[in-house]
C-alpha cells in the first residue's frame, strides 16, 4: 500500500470513529434524558388543560359580574322609583295631616279628632 492509501484509511476510521462516538452520545443522552423529556411534556400538558379551565371559568366569572352589575343598576331604578313614589305619597299624607291640625273644633278631644279622620277618609 501506498502512502496515500494508509493516510485515507487512517482518515476513514478516523470518521467512522467520530460518527461511532456521536451516535453513541446521542444513544446515551436519549436514554439519559428521555424520562425527563416525558416528565416535562406531563406537566406541559397539565398546565395547559388547568389554563384552559381557568379561562373558561374566567369568562363565565366575568359573564356572571356583567348579569350581577345589570341586576343592581335594575334594583337602582326601582328603589329611586320606590322613593319618588314614597316622597309623593308623604307630601300627600303631610299635607292631609296639616288640615287635620288646622281644623277646630270644640269639643270632647277624642271625639273630635275621630269626626275629622272619618270626614278626611270620607266617611
Amino acid at each position: 500500500m501506498t502512502a496515500a492509501w494508509k493516510l485515507a484509511a487512517i482518515a476513514l476510521a478516523a470518521v467512522l470513529l467520530i460518527g461511532l462516538g456521536a451516535a453513541g452520545g446521542a444513544w446515551l443522552s436519549s436514554e439519559r434524558y428521555a424520562p425527563q423529556l416525558k416528565v416535562q411534556a406531563d406537566k406541559l400538558t397539565a398546565c395547559t388543560i388547568g389554563r384552559d379551565n381557568v379561562l373558561a371559568l374566567v369568562t363565565e366569572q366575568g359573564a356572571k359580574l356583567g348579569e350581577l352589575a345589570n341586576q343592581a343598576e335594575q334594583r337602582q331604578a326601582k328603589a329611586a322609583q320606590a322613593v319618588a313614589a314614597a316622597q309623593q305619597q308623604a307630601g300627600q299624607h303631610y299635607a292631609a295631616a296639616q288640615r287635620l291640625q288646622q281644623e277646630r273644633a270644640d269639643g270632647d278631644p277624642a271625639a273630635v279628632a275621630e269626626a275629622l279622620i272619618d270626614k278626611e277618609l270620607g266617611l
